[in-house]
């Protein structure tokens, strides 16, 4: 690693801390001590009453954790926190639970899901023929469609890409094509050869008359790109913005980063998976070794909600009404009966719905003789945790494929604390020994399949804005199932002999951290 790189690196670690509850976290600890400081030395004949109040205050916290809705473990972590820190705690939740701009963005969201839920309607006649093929994935369907808004189609090509510089090549390609408009919506983008020779095109693009709308997550200010970053490409025509702004200590609406990585191209082809707009995952640049990543590129019918869930991330802060009939992918004529069944689908932390979760478990519970798992992080639930496990012990091949060289130390110490319990429970987990997996993939019985950006960790699962593609009998899945092979190939499967023989610190840092993982 260069000096640059060193630097770059060290900026990013700082970013992360100050801008995020850690940050806050650790502001609020400084607090605590200060007001011990305080009362010890200059409020001694109110300590009694301070203290009480504070106690008070706690254990309404307290029961207010207890009886809200949410996840078991994140309830847990909070608590943990209120009995160890009774002042940060208390005031920590209650500072995230009062913030206004998550409350705002909920709310714009519901609304603009209203704008678009014309059109985003479920042709009945898809999911009768659905049902006769297999109904739980009617049931599925029925799920996201009525609950969420996000129909099944038929008539949508699929094309795998088993690394991100097969996808580049394309996406490239694709781009060079557009006549109209074109729309991207990524977590990462650094500045290199995969995103100079995306802008120069997006750039001529625009000259052209297409028009482009380009938005990236807010963290990437910090840590990658000028915070003027979007004023720039206004200059060259190309519409821009950030998604979740940082603004250091004072929302938590930071920590609900927008991790989703979409590309729609004049309503007709689209593009959803793991890859951001960074060199690392085209291995143009080696960072952990080789970067094992995936997507899948869509065309036809499904292409349209990939639209509508990429204007209604950008209009979260827009006030004027969107034109969405212009944007409308052009139906295709007769059925294509050999393309199968496919559900473009979103994941919001303001919905009260885990969308990338209750996927995931839908192909764990209804899988006949395997499921292939494909992810960078193992942070889970105990819902996940035991679904897997189930799973296993049921008879299915339950296979994971996880980083042999993590990027994130931390997570990787978190995951092998769960090594034991899945391994003992008949869940194999192999490491990709030529560095790291990026991959977001679920495959199930050669007919399923299901790709994106939704990573076996809370961040992914509760806090992030995510998406991803749901596919059944196309037969696309058996490229995703032959690249899974081929990647297991190149991977060492753990054994309890390695779990148990990891070293104390690893151990006792995984325990440890493992406990404010929901946090993370």
């Amino acid at each position: 690693m260069n000096e640059n790189e060193t630097k770059q690196t060290a900026k990013k670690g700082l970013s992360r801390i100050v801008f995020s509850r850690a940050g806050i976290f650790t502001l609020l600890i400084l607090l605590q001590l200060g007001i011990f400081v305080a009362v010890g030395f200059y409020l001694q004949e109110y300590a009694t009453y301070i203290y009480g109040a504070l106690t008070v205050l706690g254990i309404v916290v307290l029961i207010y954790i207890i009886n809200s809705e949410g996840n078991p473990a994140f309830k847990m972590t909070w608590m943990l926190l209120v009995l160890a820190f009774p002042v940060i705690g208390t005031i920590f939740y209650i500072y995230v639970q009062m913030q206004l701009e998550t409350r705002y963005m909920r709310d714009r969201l519901s609304t603009l899901r209203m704008e678009t839920d014309l059109y985003m309607e479920q042709d009945p006649e898809i999911v009768d023929a659905l049902r006769a093929s297999k109904s739980a994935n009617a049931q599925l369907s029925y799920y996201l469609s009525n609950q969420l808004g996000f129909p099944t189609y038929r008539n949508t090509e699929v094309k795998y890409f088993s690394l991100g510089e097969y996808k580049f090549e394309s996406m490239v390609a694709e781009l060079e094509k557009a006549k109209k408009f074109i729309f991207m919506e990524y977590f990462i983008v650094e500045e290199g050869y995969m995103w100079d020779t995306i802008l120069d095109i997006l750039i001529e693009k625009a000259q052209e008359g297409v028009e482009v709308r380009f938005m990236y997550d807010g963290m990437c200010a910090f840590t990658l790109l000028p915070y003027n970053y979007p004023k720039k490409l206004k200059r060259y025509n190309i519409q821009c913005k950030m998604s979740n702004k940082i603004r250091p200590f004072v929302s938590t609406v930071q920590n609900n980063r927008d991790h989703r990585k979409i590309c729609v191209i004049d309503g007709m082809v689209g593009y959803v998976g793991g890859v951001n707009l960074a060199d690392e995952y085209i291995n143009k640049k080696e960072r952990f070794g080789h970067w094992k990543d995936t997507a899948v590129m869509l065309k036809g019918d499904a292409v349209q909600s990939l639209t509508m869930i990429f204007l209604q991330m950008w209009n979260v802060d827009e006030r004027g009404v969107e034109t969405y009939g212009r944007y409308l992918t052009p139906k295709r004529e007769g059925l294509r009966r050999e393309l199968g069944y496919i559900i473009p689908y979103a994941d919001s932390p303001f919905d009260n719905e885990n969308v990338g979760e209750e996927v995931y478990f839908h192909i764990l519970n209804h899988a006949k003789k395997y499921v292939h798992i494909m992810t960078p992080y193992l942070i889970l639930d105990n819902e996940m945790l035991t679904t897997l496990i189930r799973a296993a012990k049921s008879g299915i091949e339950v296979i994971i494929i996880m980083p042999h060289i993590p990027d994130k130390w931390y997570a990787f110490v978190v995951a092998k604390t769960f090594y034991k319990e899945l391994i003992q429970g008949g869940v194999q987990i192999y490491e990709y020994t030529p560095g790291f997996v990026h991959a977001k993939v679920f495959i199930s019985d050669d007919d399923t399949a299901t790709v994106g950006t939704i990573n076996l960790d809370y961040r992914s699962l509760y806090l992030h804005f995510e998406n991803g593609v749901f596919i059944y009998n196309n037969s696309e899945v058996d490229r995703v199932e032959w690249d899974f092979q081929k990647t297991l190939e190149k991977c060492h499967k753990v054994t309890l002999t390695e779990v148990k023989n990891r070293s104390a610190l690893s151990k006792i840092m995984g325990q440890v951290l493992r406990l404010f993982a929901p946090l993370m």
